[in-house]
């Protein structure tokens, strides 16, 4: 899935939550919401875990100094916040897991995951997406293979002119050489003809039925895929 209901989500975290608070006891707590505002918001799947695991993992987890860890909503985001008081023996993260989290999120929207340190605390703040987000978002992901089709067009063309021209060029400089060197056996038209006939199919794949025929099974099945997309 590439994306879950924000209640599902919820309810995993609050699930993942249990487990640390058998391991930490009262060294951990945790406030979260019963559900989502909006019922149709969905977030990526496991981002919530994530989030936790790297709250544990960087941060100091004992009695004296318990984790407090919130998780809420704000300006269509779904927060997790927790108090700051990083772990002396790591000072430096990969940021794999926000790296992750980030990544998906770039595939399915232009909303920006964001990222919030200040002294003593530190959260990540997820888009809650909706359908008519999604759908402008497929629109946009639609334009981007739209984008790459033509810059291949491009390509193909540059390609055929450059072939084209190069037999301009060669082709008449085999028969000059043919005519200085003997005449009689006139060799040159093996490769012209040969060549010529290789340029003609690549004109004829560059600019003939075949490829308008591709094009348009392509914008087929981009059309059929927007129809399907209305939340997989």
């Amino acid at each position: 899935k590439d994306l879950v209901p924000v209640d599902e989500e919820l309810e995993f975290a609050k699930t993942y939550m249990s487990l640390l608070k058998m391991r930490f006891e009262d060294s951990i707590v945790f406030e979260i919401p019963e559900k989502a505002s909006n019922p149709e918001a969905k977030v990526v799947p496991l981002s919530l875990q994530l989030l936790l695991e790297n709250a544990v993992k960087h941060n100091m987890v004992t009695s004296q100094k318990p984790l407090h860890i919130k998780i809420y909503e704000d300006q269509g985001n779904l927060v997790v916040e927790n108090n700051l008081q990083p772990k002396q023996i790591v000072k430096k993260s990969s940021g794999v897991g926000l790296s992750n989290i980030k990544q998906r999120y770039q595939l399915l929207t232009n909303k920006q995951v964001f990222i919030n340190q200040q002294a003593g605390k530190f959260a990540v703040a997820i888009p809650m997406l909706s359908k008519q987000i999604t759908f402008m978002e497929t629109n946009y992901s639609d334009k981007q293979s739209a984008y790459h089709r033509a810059k291949k067009r491009v390509e193909e063309i540059k390609g055929f002119y450059g072939n084209l021209l190069s037999y301009a060029i060669v082709i008449p400089l085999l028969a000059f050489i043919n005519y200085k060197t003997y005449w009689g056996f006139q060799w040159f038209w093996f490769p012209m003809v040969g060549w010529g006939i290789g340029l003609v199919f690549h004109a004829f794949g560059v600019f003939g039925y075949g490829k308008d025929w591709e094009e348009r099974k392509i914008r087929e099945l981009m059309e059929k895929d927007q129809q399907e997309s209305n939340w997989m």
